[in-house]
């Protein structure tokens, strides 16, 4: 249920929760919107993560705003991004949680919303703010974002404590277990995470730093699903599998109810030690089944009809699956880097993330120890976007995708895309952090940008 408040209300509750607080009961550092977490280090753990809480409540305030000025447009079209312009977004979001009996949690998070991604969340397949939902709204307004169930059963090994942070319950946990979670929740809340790049809100901006961009997850217009997923954790390894469901139409704002149109989502993910140092590598598989479109099936019947190209005229049962590898690696006290590459079919259009056939991504995060900002992070981020043949020439005829389509595409070539943050740590729970990106060819379009795009990102935690 989507419930207008006034919008001179939201701007005071973030601003007031953006101030820097005397205490907080999050360390700064800990994940600000996650399905799980856990200390890596005993010693480092929060003091609650010692007992057995029955009852946890935390919350979050995140304020973007991001602009860019001039560059190369010699013509625009239905998903362009557009020069000269900024805007803002907002969102304050409760974390309200039980523990119903051993193992069991119950957790939902109400959520207020508010704002514009740059030219209404268009223009460039890998979007520079991940803050800013496909569905735009002057007034803010309250949705119930996730409301889930998670079972988690010890199957042995080493006893681990876990934190009290953000949609987890503090406690104790074995590191063999069995992890079950049903519920609304985001596909992102359990696959394709990483320690470093991973939450635009203390992170990257940039959808396609977040996630692997051809990693094409089931979402509402908001990033969220429902579903099922089990983990399965022995040793170093982890197994991961889940169903959700798709929304009713690509990048609808309503999801199927019953799994008419589905995804299937597995992952396999080794942990392991370098130097003495931890690291992971995960490989994730999607497979999404329903009512898609074929790029070359829309040319042929524009070409026949003489209407414009559109998939939507095409669509028909079909199956559209994809891969992505993700490492990190821990190298020094302060220095960490990561990377990402997928694979998706490029012949069948993208149904509810991005316009993207193909991804490649290489990073790190250095915390300012080195110049006495301990909890301050600098991250920096290379990534390259690309579709296929069929794609381009879709494009160049006219259609328009997810988030791009400029009305013709007679230069293609690949979107680059570079971003660099520095958070600054201003006090325990609230940071500042400015942000960078460079993108060339937005919407895999030579004869426009590059686009540079500035943002600055208040965040809270409690």
């Amino acid at each position: 249920m989507i419930r207008p408040l006034p919008l001179s209300s939201l701007a005071t509750l973030v601003l007031l929760l953006a101030a820097p607080a005397a205490a907080q009961t999050i360390p700064t550092r800990a994940p600000a919107d996650a399905t799980r977490a856990v200390a890596a280090d005993p010693a480092a753990a929060p003091a609650d993560a010692g007992s057995d809480a029955r009852f946890a409540v935390h919350g979050q305030a995140t304020l973007v705003v991001q602009a860019t000025p001039g560059f190369a447009s010699p013509y625009t079209g239905a998903n362009s991004l557009t020069p000269r312009q900024a805007k803002e977004t907002a969102d304050v979001t409760l974390y309200a949680g039980v523990r119903l009996w051993r193992g069991a949690e119950l957790w939902t998070n109400p959520e207020i919303d508010q704002g514009f991604g740059l030219s209404n969340t268009l223009g460039v397949a890998g979007f520079p703010s991940a803050e800013a939902y496909k569905v735009g709204r002057r007034a803010p307004y309250v949705r119930l974002q996730r409301t889930f169930l998670r079972q988690t059963i010890d199957l042995g090994g080493a006893r681990e404590r876990v934190a009290g942070v953000a949609n987890q319950v503090a406690g104790w946990r074995t590191a063999d277990r069995l992890v079950l979670t049903i519920g609304k929740f985001g596909v992102g809340d359990v696959f394709d995470t990483n320690s470093y790049a991973h939450d635009p809100r203390v992170d990257f901006l940039n959808w396609s730093a977040v996630d692997a961009g051809s990693f094409d997850y089931a979402a509402d217009a908001w990033g969220y699903s429902t579903g099922v997923t089990a983990e399965a954790y022995r040793g170093a390894w982890t197994l991961r599998l889940g169903a959700f469901n798709l929304s009713k139409v690509p990048n609808g704002e309503m999801l199927e109810p019953g799994f008419g149109q589905y995804q299937l989502d597995a992952e396999l993910e080794h942990r392991h030690r370098i130097g003495g140092r931890p690291g992971a590598l995960r490989v994730t598989l999607f497979r999404n089944r329903g009512r898609f479109g074929r790029f070359d099936d829309a040319l042929a019947l524009a070409a026949r009809s003489g209407e414009p190209v559109d998939t939507a005229a095409v669509r028909a049962r079909r199956t559209r699956a994809g891969i992505s590898v993700n490492a990190e690696q821990t190298l020094t006290d302060t220095l960490g880097v990561f990377a990402r590459a997928g694979l998706a079919d490029g012949q069948v259009e993208p149904y509810d993330f991005t316009d993207i056939d193909r991804t490649a991504q290489a990073g790190l995060a250095l915390r300012g120890a080195g110049w006495r900002r301990g909890d301050d992070t600098l991250g920096a981020v290379v990534i390259v976007n690309g579709i296929s043949r069929a794609h381009q020439r879709y494009l160049d005829a006219g259609g328009l995708g997810v988030l791009v389509g400029d009305g013709r595409l007679p230069h293609p070539g690949a979107e680059y895309i570079g971003e660099t943050y520095y958070r600054l740590a201003a006090t325990r729970g609230f940071d500042l952090s400015l942000d960078y990106q460079h993108v060339a060819h937005p919407g895999y379009n030579r004869d426009r940008g590059p686009a540079e795009i500035f943002a600055v990102r208040l965040h809270e935690a409690f």
